[in-house]
């Protein structure tokens, strides 16, 4: 855990809760001066010297509120140009991974593209941009790339895992929102004199819930500790497609114990499961994670990947201790 970790989250939470519900405009402002997108710079380099917990924790306080704003795509494109030793321009920045629409493409100051075995940064007048919304009604924008970036590295870093770490860490948050407000709607709300938290097929659905929650969570937790250690491609594929089963089982649950409230655009329950099912499919679906992960247990065979689950963990638990 880095040393500053305490002070991080102490800043988020409070700046997070406080934009709870505000818009792009008013939102990302705030969020840019606050320098999150600085966090895996090195320090001597400038930035804050963070690790991968450091981001789990913060972009998991933005999914627990909902942050209309950008955090997960700044954070990335700055760490992959200060890997790069390419100079990030003010403004802005966003990430483009392979066969992927680009999150808030409309709004960006520049664009950091990874694949192909290359590291590229564009700026504006060298892509055009076809806007799209997410579930969530948020950017997420099909970019054309018809001009030479201003910089280019060769690099064999793989934006989608990474990207699929970030949404992971996203989605734990979420689900706990959803979970929460789920928990009080079912204690508040009386059907046939008596608070729905006292029927039983109730209780059985938020235990499900809760079960696919802690999954999410631990799955985040593993994907962080292993990109601290230098190789998460396995517990990546792992958590993005866990996160994904959670999402198809949790979502329903969520909006069957809330009736039709939840569905309101006042309410914010649907604040969180519409990013919850863009999530879902952003960085590769679960088709694709599936595919990955089966392919890697494959190649393992069946004694190798008892070895390779326990060294990792065996790795993990050195890290933490």
């Amino acid at each position: 855990m880095s040393e500053n970790r305490t002070l991080l989250v102490e800043m988020a939470e409070g700046l997070f809760a406080d934009l709870s519900g505000a818009e792009f405009a008013s939102a990302w402002p705030r969020v840019a001066e606050a320098g999150f997108a600085s966090l895996l710079v090195p320090a001597d380099a400038g930035g804050f010297g963070g690790d991968w917990g450091d981001v789990l924790a913060v972009l998991r306080l933005a999914g627990l509120n909902a942050l209309a704003a950008p955090l997960a795509e700044p954070i990335l494109a700055h760490h992959l140009l200060a890997q790069a030793g390419i100079a990030a321009p003010e403004g802005l920045l966003t990430i483009a991974a392979p066969g992927q629409r680009v999150p808030f493409a409309r709004h960006a100051d520049g664009i950091v593209r990874a694949g192909d075995g290359a590291v590229a940064l564009y700026l504006p007048g060298s892509y055009s941009v076809t806007q799209g919304t997410s579930p969530a009604g948020e950017p997420w924008d099909a970019v054309d790339f018809t001009g030479e970036p201003v910089a280019s590295v060769a690099s064999d870093i793989d934006l989608l895992a990474l990207g699929a770490f970030a949404r992971v860490a996203q989605a734990s948050g979420a689900l706990e929102a959803a979970f929460t407000l789920s928990i009080d709607h079912v204690n508040t709300r009386v059907q046939f004199g008596r608070a729905l938290a006292k029927f039983q097929a109730v209780q059985q659905a938020l235990a499900e819930f809760s079960e696919e929650a802690a999954a999410v969570d631990a799955s985040a937790a593993a994907c962080a500790a292993a990109l601290d250690h230098g190789d998460a491609g396995f517990e990546i594929a792992a958590a993005k497609l866990r996160t994904g089963i959670a999402i198809d089982r949790s979502v329903p649950i969520a909006h069957r114990v809330h009736g039709a409230i939840g569905f309101t655009i006042e309410y914010a329950l649907n604040h969180h499961t519409r990013r919850l099912m863009g999530w879902r499919s952003e960085f590769g679906s679960d088709s694709f994670w599936a595919e990955r992960l089966g392919r890697a247990v494959a190649k393992l065979g069946g004694k190798g990947l008892w070895h390779e689950v326990a060294a990792r963990t065996d790795r993990q638990v050195a890290a933490s201790g």
